[in-house]
């Protein structure tokens, strides 16, 4: 039976982390001066958020409850470095702290409606800004690819931008005058 719980404890940390996990790394970063700092504190922060799920409250919401293991987990990762002259300060951090939580609901709804809104696109749309944002790619390289000229491929690139962005804000801004419930 107790083998059981822990399975069942363990398929919903898995749930609950991952659906939180692109947030509280954006989040941390956010409190960081480098990536590799923020990677450290994110494993750290993995870590101790297992170790203390037992005493999560499924009351509460799992990510801001993330935000305040990671503040503390950034908070004990700068003591550890504090003689680097880079350092934040533990007043701006917590400032940081506070507006990144806040910003990460608004995030969040961005990037569900950037995943929708891609997917409204025509097929050839969609290939297209999947091939001019993969790392790496050379705008110029891939005009001669497709068979446009460099020119014409940024102004295609820019309309579907523009396109994108309107239709992100226009769900951004209905999913915000639902109801709570149903957004």
């Amino acid at each position: 039976m107790e083998s059981e719980n822990k399975n069942a404890d363990y398929e919903q940390f898995v749930s609950l982390f991952t659906r939180s996990e692109p947030a509280l790394r954006a989040f941390i970063r956010s409190l960081l001066p480098s990536w590799n700092d923020a990677i450290e504190v994110m494993q750290n922060t993995s870590l101790v958020l297992w170790r203390k799920f037992d005493t999560f409250d499924q009351n509460t919401e799992f990510l801001k409850w993330a935000f305040v293991v990671a503040r503390f987990e950034v908070l004990k990762y700068r003591r550890t470095i504090a003689r680097d002259r880079h350092v934040f300060d533990e007043d701006l951090v917590n400032r940081l702290a506070a507006e990144s939580a806040e910003e990460s609901d608004v995030l969040e709804a961005q990037r569900r409606a950037l995943q929708h809104c891609l997917a409204k696109l025509p097929e050839a749309q969609q290939e297209l800004v999947k091939a001019a944002y993969e790392p790496g790619t050379k705008i110029k390289e891939l005009a001669v690819q497709i068979g446009k000229s460099a020119t014409a491929l940024y102004k295609t690139l820019n309309r579907t931008r523009q396109q994108l962005l309107t239709c992100i804000e226009q769900a951004v801004a209905q999913e915000n005058a639902l109801p709570p419930s149903q957004s």
